[in-house]
């Protein structure tokens, strides 16, 4: 990425874990072209994807690392990988502000934030405004019933769709994400990092496929997310990719 027309941050690697995610890649790749300034790299983490994902993210110019499937154990990959001080794990469904490395940047220059992400509006087929103003108030009703001692605290807890950034020595101090997770690495990164400082949502949008919701119906998607979240608070954690259908 050094070699592009745009200022270069020395600080920030954005991680982008993709498994099949020809469809998406292609707009991401443009949004990410246009980021002012521009990352330090671009590292896309593939979990074995049978599309046409790998081309698709060399040709683009990003570092492209195999490892094994599994969102948790594909995050700590490409953060090891890593040459920025701060990293920014963002799905390939997921589409930043084009000044988002600067808003991390700003951000994750007071010490006592440890971890932060953006609110996501899940939007495609239609904006979802129901589904994504409940993802906001998860964030907080979450922590207040699971962890209340952290929501009091002042951490919130934010999952994938939320485009986290924190500091890669961070990370690696408190052990990254848990690879037996199939999902909700996410939240589980918030609880280790609340140890470290604040845990916030940055007050800046990232636009998010709704292409879970298109597939599931509104409803059963909300019913999803709840069940599956109740389920890693509660202790079920290896069944809960049995409850998370895979969309592409």
């Amino acid at each position: 990425m050094a070699d592009r027309m745009s200022p270069v941050t020395a600080n920030v690697s954005i991680v982008v874990p993709m498994l099949d995610e020809a469809l998406a890649l292609p707009r991401l790749i443009r949004v990410l072209d246009c980021l002012y300034p521009a990352p330090l790299e671009i590292v896309a983490v593939d979990g074995g994807s049978t599309d046409d994902s790998v081309a698709i993210a060399s040709a683009a110019g990003w570092r492209v690392i195999a490892s094994p499937v599994g969102r948790g154990i594909q995050v700590n990959t490409g953060v090891e990988a890593a040459a920025g001080s701060i990293v920014c794990v963002l799905h390939a469904d997921t589409l930043p502000p084009d000044d988002m490395v600067a808003v991390i940047e700003r951000v994750m220059a007071d010490p006592r934030t440890a971890l932060a992400g953006f609110i996501p509006l899940i939007t495609g087929e239609k904006t979802r405004w129901g589904t994504s103003l409940h993802n906001v108030v998860k964030t907080w009703y979450a922590p207040l019933l699971v962890r209340p001692h952290l929501f009091f605290r002042g951490v919130r807890l934010l999952f994938g769709d939320h485009a986290m950034f924190f500091r890669r020595a961070d990370f690696l101090a408190v052990g990254g994400c848990d690879p037996g997770l199939p999902i909700m690495e996410e939240a589980d990164l918030c609880i280790k990092l609340a140890r470290l400082g604040r845990v916030r949502l940055v007050s800046r949008v990232v636009l998010t496929s709704d292409r879970r919701v298109a597939a599931w119906g509104p409803l059963k998607a909300n019913w999803i997310y709840l069940k599956v979240g109740l389920m890693w608070a509660f202790g079920a954690r290896g069944r809960l990719g049995e409850h998370y259908p895979h969309v592409r």
